[in-house]
């Protein structure tokens, strides 16, 4: 729910800070005090479309914050979670409204895009007026909320899973029809490009080493040249190599008697000898690898012209034609196993679309049924707003084309007056009876499919009495389940509130001179009273009007 909201130079509002709580808070005040500015204000941090008109006169910016405590398993928390924003505790929402018309959107202290912040808005509160209630008027949406209704989620879930197997189904029998039809016309090509493929043998990293060979190769005769001269350079005439050896025989030979003295010396001699050994069979080794015969030189420049040509002719990598063959072969058998794979992928389409046909037809059947319920429903509701002669009917129509949310269209259509069609909410021509419509379906829907938030914007504008006093009691039942927060000029609607705030307007001087600011102040018992006789009386409150007051307070519900 929304537990505070932080105001900072949004048209007449200075700097306003309040704390909601949960039930019901009304919202009250003269008119022209600025509760719409209010609710602009929390549309803006929802993600309502910034204005630089919001930004308070001779301020550079303004800032709306909005704080919302929501459990470990709403659904906000996981779509953040997807974009990578961290939520510990309290969900922390700041828009930032700059009076060149740029905005930003800061959620937990992390830069997030206005659409993003919208989605996240939809989610946490729902704004409903007289002629704003896009949840509700948006045709888009009334299947989403019929199902939330009836509970109807998984089964919409595993339809759309079932469209997607299908879909994807089709897609692959399409693309093997594609992949035979190329396939029957490029056989000739196929047919050759393979026989040449297979003879060639190509091996993925073949080119890379026979570069690295023939490199070897034509730089052979140097590279001997220098491993000779080095055999040179160690051993020259073989006599340094003799020397070493004859003065170790003699050191040895004299070594039991020296003590232990000549053992360093004869150790280091063998060192030596051993090293000269190594390196010489090295060299030896080296001599052999630099050793080619003319034929093997010319053999790897052709087998990598070969390469070379055939991948330049398929205009691929040297590396890519031990795959291009696979490709190709498989495009070939596509046509020599007889269909057999269009067969099998035709069975799994077939198959796919019936499971889609079949769950997609018990939702139907189970949305039909819901509709049912939830006329009937809203329908129960309707008496008491004095709309005992309209009618309210959830249409469930089948369509003709598939779809990811199955084969309906749904629609809630109304009717007002006795003898008039039934018609879409929107062409209703009273504000007030579509608000009416509009509180008997949120008082239906509430508990299934609906934001933790609700706030209701002048709902109850042109009816009072009786009507005004249904509206109150079924707010306050919404209340019992759900945050809601409703701007009204109703005392019934206000009595029964949980929390009242008091909007006022007021000229302040200060050192920019006189300019007029919004305040919004809780009530007290008392003060209360005297805002709802206000409400009942006008400007001059009455001791019967405090009575009245007195009565409704006493008769929430």
């Amino acid at each position: 729910m929304l537990t505070a909201l932080s105001i900072r130079d949004i048209v007449l509002i200075e700097k306003l800070d309040l704390s909601f709580d949960k039930g019901l808070s009304v919202l009250s005040g003269e008119t022209g005090a600025g509760k719409s500015i209010l609710l602009d204000a929390l549309g803006l941090a929802l993600g309502a479309r910034g204005d630089s008109s919001l930004v308070r006169t001779n301020e550079d910016k303004g800032i709306v914050t909005a704080s919302f405590s929501l459990p470990r398993d709403h659904r906000v928390l996981e779509l953040l979670a997807e974009q990578g924003v961290d939520v510990e505790g309290e969900l922390v929402i700041r828009r930032i409204q700059s009076a060149d018309g740029k905005s930003r959107a800061i959620i937990n202290e992390q830069p997030v895009s206005v659409t993003m912040l919208r989605q996240v808005g939809a989610l946490l509160a729902e704004i409903h007026g007289q002629h704003d209630d896009r949840a509700l008027v948006d045709v888009a949406r009334h299947r989403d909320l019929l199902d939330a209704y009836g509970v109807l989620e998984s089964k919409a879930a595993r339809v759309v899973r079932a469209w997607n197997d299908w879909r994807s189904a089709c897609q692959a029998l399409e693309e093997q029809r594609e992949r035979v039809r190329r396939a029957e016309a490029e056989r000739d090509f196929l047919e050759h490009s393979v026989k040449e493929l297979r003879e060639l043998a190509p091996a993925s990293d073949e080119a890379e080493a026979l570069a690295e060979r023939r490199q070897l190769m034509m730089n052979a005769e140097q590279f001997a040249a220098v491993v000779a001269e080095a055999r040179d350079a160690l051993l020259g005439d073989g006599t340094l190599d003799g020397r070493l050896n004859a003065a170790l025989r003699k050191l040895e030979r004299r070594r039991p008697q020296a003590l232990g003295k000549l053992d360093p010396l004869c150790a280091a001699l063998d060192r030596v000898l051993t090293e000269m050994a190594e390196a010489q069979r090295a060299i030896d080794e080296a001599e052999d690898a630099f050793s080619f015969d003319p034929r093997e030189l010319e053999k790897a420049e052709e087998r990598l012209f070969a390469l070379r040509a055939v991948a330049r002719k398929h205009r691929v990598q040297v590396a890519d034609l031990p795959e291009l063959l696979k490709r190709f072969e498989s495009d070939l058998q596509s046509i020599f196993d007889g269909g057999e794979l269009l067969r099998r992928l035709g069975d799994s389409e077939a198959a796919a679309c019936a499971t889609y046909d079949k769950m997609a037809e018990d939702l139907s059947t189970a949305r039909k049924r819901a509709a049912k319920q939830l006329d009937e429903a809203v329908m129960a509701e309707l008496p008491p707003l004095k709309l005992e002669q309209a009618k309210f009917h959830t249409l469930v129509e089948g369509s003709r084309e598939r779809g990811p949310q199955g084969v309906d269209r749904v629609e809630f259509l109304v009717t007002a007056n006795p003898g008039t069609p039934l018609a879409p909410l929107m062409r209703i021509a009273s504000g007030g009876e579509l608000a009416r419509f509009m509180l008997a379906l949120k008082v239906v829907l509430a508990a299934k499919g609906s934001a933790p938030t609700l706030i209701f914007d002048e709902i109850d504008t042109g009816v009072g009495g009786a009507v005004a006093d249904a509206m109150g009691s079924r707010l306050y039942r919404l209340a019992e389940g759900l945050q809601v927060l409703c701007v009204t000029h109703s005392p019934q609607v206000a009595a029964r509130a949980h929390t009242h705030l008091l909007i006022s307007k007021m000229e302040e001087v200060g050192g920019r001179g006189a300019r007029m600011v919004t305040r919004v102040n809780p009530l007290s018992s008392k003060s209360r009273r005297e805002e709802i006789a206000r409400m009942l009386s006008g400007a001059s409150v009455t001791d019967e009007a405090r009575a009245q007051a007195d009565r409704l307070l006493a008769q929430r519900a």
